[in-house]
């Protein structure tokens, strides 16, 4: 019985004589795959003491396709003023939250959450150009439920306050290179 399943094994794989007397047993030895063969994941063959096969790697993750980019990018730039769970974005385009979320951001170099904050704040920048509106409508406006959740969040991508933003006074009171305000300049 040994030996039927050692010719088998060996025939099947390349293993050297030694290990096929002994069963294919060695700690060194992989089995190689049969010439045009694909992996159980399609993957493709590797040396080592694995299981002989390299599941699909990170090398292997690709980008989202441009269409579906698109769509997607589209749908964040209608819907800012609404939540945008990861789940509903990934629904836009027929893929998992998980699969779409690696796609996503190996496509834009963010994660999809940190992409929907910087389109908000950037719309956000463009409506506190108009003095008209008050900063609370324009939080709602880009999708925030609060005025101070907004605040918080402006503060932290572009280092200053909406009100601050909207008056221009945010290069005035910070000091320029030379040490000195940029008034005098």
């Amino acid at each position: 019985m040994l030996s039927t399943r050692a010719n088998t094994l060996a025939r099947a794989s390349s293993l050297t004589a030694t290990q096929a007397r002994t069963g294919g047993i060695a700690m060194t030895t992989t089995l190689a795959p049969i010439a045009g063969s694909v992996g159980p994941r399609g993957g493709v063959p590797v040396e080592g003491h694995s299981a002989g096969w390299a599941a699909s790697a990170r090398a292997d993750i690709g980008t989202l396709p441009g269409c579906r980019l698109r769509r997607v990018i589209e749908y964040i730039q209608q819907n800012l003023d609404k939540g945008l769970p990861l789940a509903e974005l990934a629904g836009v385009v027929y893929m998992s939250p998980y699969h779409f979320a690696r796609l996503f951001k190996r496509s834009t170099g963010m994660p999809p959450h940190r992409f929907v904050i910087r389109q908000r704040i950037d719309r956000a920048r463009a409506s506190l150009a108009t003095p008209d509106l008050p900063i609370a409508e324009i939080s709602r406006m880009v999708g925030f439920r609060t005025a101070s959740h907004f605040s918080t969040v402006f503060r932290r991508v572009t280092g200053v306050t909406p009100g601050g933003y909207r008056t221009g006074s945010w290069g005035a009171d910070r000091p320029s290179p030379e040490g000195g305000t940029d008034e005098c300049h």
